[in-house]
């Protein structure tokens, strides 16, 4: 008897007639699909320049359930008519090759396995896969020149048979991430590719890798725009910037807001000499602040420098004219009066960076850092959701550090899940994870156990939950030289009242990110392949193409701990939570490891049990 795996594993034959498929006409789910169902469509040939793919594993993510939510107001597809245009939602996949058109058969073959990068750059024109651009949420599907020639490359990043064969990331450039690795460097296992659900889930690991590999620019932006602010009482008369204003590059322009002395001396020398725009300004209310944008930076001040801290009022305007990616730095050796509002939902969505330093070098602020976790203790808040188990994980497969690890969430039943599955992790390394429940603590005990844990604060701090208020108590455990890493995706505009002075006092750094790059990608794959990295420990449910919609609802209610992943080519599989599989399909469940999880053994038992023995939707 043939092996229905094997089969599937070797796409070689006719190509599908039909594909179920999952489209998006409108906001909300009753205009998702037909009826609650996907759609039979034709399945596509592919054109000279494309390839048709099969969706071999779909990841189901809370940004699917923001799109469906949204319809036409998401602003990926903004403006968009979703009933004459539908999208085709999904961007969490892993596919294979089952056609390639015939300008593209230099580049690819059939059965070669890929995943794919989502956000897509072509002729400058910035676009998604999974959103403007048909996603997974279907059997197979076409993918076009905008993924296959983008300005950056191509988006699609191969999977390997064997991982011993990797190829090196293409020679893409970083793109201001790091690339180093301090996880145990384990022999990959040779001759075998890893599993669909895994690679299918690379993407969502990508954004937690990338989050501890982000590197701030060190120093003013070249040919940017640079406001220089001085309060009172700031040492601006002693202030020098050894690096970033010289031969090598310096800004475009310039502005000095209530700039004197021997600072004020030396830029109109820099000005004179490089030949860069100075204007000089007086700043004396926010609202002058707001005008100076106007004027010499509508999109924002590329660095925004303060010197003394006298005035907490300007130092919260000045912060609110930050461009994307910019950088504010505050060089002052007393405190500021009081916090101040911090947009917070910009530090995660748009790189913008805050530092500082007691002077006199304004230069040495912008310091070569990394986002890796430290040697003390890390505090995960909200870590019970698919992605702060991942954090979780990550944290417990590092070789050495961090030795405590604390992870809060105010649902016990996602407690219990993290408990399950990290308990022997945690034992084989020999580190502490400490599950709390703020809700069932008094929140004198809580400070107490966080204290005790970390008597001179946390090394890391990472906030999960979308909640400013959480930010704000997180402060205040941040042990000197600490990160506060803002993880959780709060819309831009949210707000936070942070202790600035405790960055340029202290050294804390607030950071957050946004997504991943091809590098990011490329290198969390990588990981997965030679052993260093197991995504199949998020899988929570599994699910075929009809179960896509109750799959985004369980996502929406936050009903599995983990990731749900669809299979969009097996049958007769309502959506299942792994350990209901022990009555529903005990052959896979037998499959399974400790506490319940994912393996690849247990996906191709799943896959001999599920595949139809039949062609799909017939053949052509």
């Amino acid at each position: 008897m043939t092996d229905p795996l094997a089969k599937y594993r070797s796409p070689a034959g006719a190509l599908p007639a039909a594909t179920l498929t999952w489209q998006l006409r409108g906001a909300g789910l009753e205009h998702f699909g037909v009826d609650g169902k996907p759609e039979r469509l034709p399945a596509a040939e592919p054109g000279p320049r494309e390839v048709l793919t099969r969706i071999d594993a779909l990841g189901l993510c809370f940004s699917d359930v923001k799109l469906i939510g949204l319809g036409a107001g998401h602003p990926r597809v903004s403006g968009r008519d979703l009933a004459a245009e539908p999208v085709v939602p999904g961007h969490e996949v892993s596919l294979t090759i089952v056609a390639v058109g015939a300008e593209m058969r230099d580049r690819f073959r059939v059965g070669e396995r890929y995943i794919v990068q989502a956000d897509v750059v072509f002729r400058g024109e910035e676009t998604a896969y999974g959103y403007a651009l048909r996603g997974g949420m279907t059997q197979y599907g076409t993918v076009g020149e905008r993924v296959l020639d983008g300005d950056e490359g191509c988006y699609l990043i191969p999977v390997h048979s064997d991982p011993s064969t990797l190829r090196h990331a293409q020679g893409r450039p970083e793109q201001g991430r790091g690339a180093t690795s301090s996880e145990p460097a384990l022999s990959p296992a040779k001759g075998q590719a890893i599993g669909y659900a895994e690679a299918a889930l690379t993407e969502p690991w990508a954004c937690v890798v990338a989050a501890y590999r982000v590197r701030r620019r060190a120093g003013l932006k070249p040919d940017g725009t640079a406001l220089f602010i001085a309060l009172p009482g700031g040492n601006y008369d002693e202030c020098v910037l050894t690096h970033g204003m010289d031969s090598n590059s310096s800004p475009a322009t310039v502005v000095a807001a209530n700039m004197a002395g021997n600072f004020r001396d030396w830029l109109r020398g820099r000005a004179s000499e490089l030949g860069f725009a100075l204007v000089e300004s007086e700043v004396a209310a926010p609202v002058e602040i707001e005008h100076l944008r106007a004027q010499h930076a509508p999109g924002g001040f590329d660095d925004i420098v303060v010197i003394g801290a006298d005035d907490a009022d300007l130092v919260e305007a000045a912060a609110r004219h930050i461009a994307n990616g910019g950088v504010m730095n505050l060089v002052a050796d007393k405190p500021l009066p009081r916090k101040v509002e911090i947009d917070v939902g910009r530090i995660h969505y748009d790189d913008t960076d805050y530092v500082g330093g007691p002077g006199p070098d304004i230069a040495a602020s912008y310091r070569e850092r990394d986002s890796e976790l430290g040697a003390g203790p890390v505090w995960f808040i909200g870590a019970g959701g698919p992605m702060g188990q991942m954090h979780v994980q990550r944290a417990l497969e590092r070789r050495e550090t961090p030795q405590v690890i604390i992870a809060t969430d105010v649902d016990d039943d996602r407690l219990g899940a993290l408990e399950a599955k990290f308990r022997e992790s945690a034992a084989q390394t020999g580190k502490r994870l400490l599950l709390l429940n703020p809700a069932k603590l008094a929140a004198s005990d809580f400070e107490a156990a966080l204290r005790r844990e970390a008597p001179n604060g946390f090394t890391d701090i990472v906030v999960l939950a979308p909640v400013p208020a959480l930010i704000e108590q997180a402060t205040a455990y941040l042990a000197p030289g600490a990160t506060l890493n803002i993880f959780a995706g709060l819309a831009r505009g949210t707000t936070a009242k942070l202790d600035f002075s405790s960055v340029y006092r202290h050294g804390v750094r607030w950071v957050g990110s946004s997504g991943s790059r091809i590098a990011d990608l490329e290198f969390t794959l990588r990981e997965t392949e030679q052993g260093r990295l197991f995504p199949n420990l998020s899988v929570a449910a599994v699910g075929d193409i009809t179960a896509v919609r109750e799959g985004l609802e369980a996502v929406k209610g936050g009903r599995f701990a983990g990731k749900v992943v669809i299979f969009p080519n097996l049958e007769g599989l309502a959506l299942t939570p792994l350990a209901e599989l022990r009555e529903r399909l005990p052959e896979v469940y037998a499959q399974l490891g400790p506490g319940e999880s994912w393996t690849r053994e247990a996906e191709q038992a799943l896959l001999r049990a599920r595949l139809p023995r039949r062609p799909e939707g017939g053949s052509r």
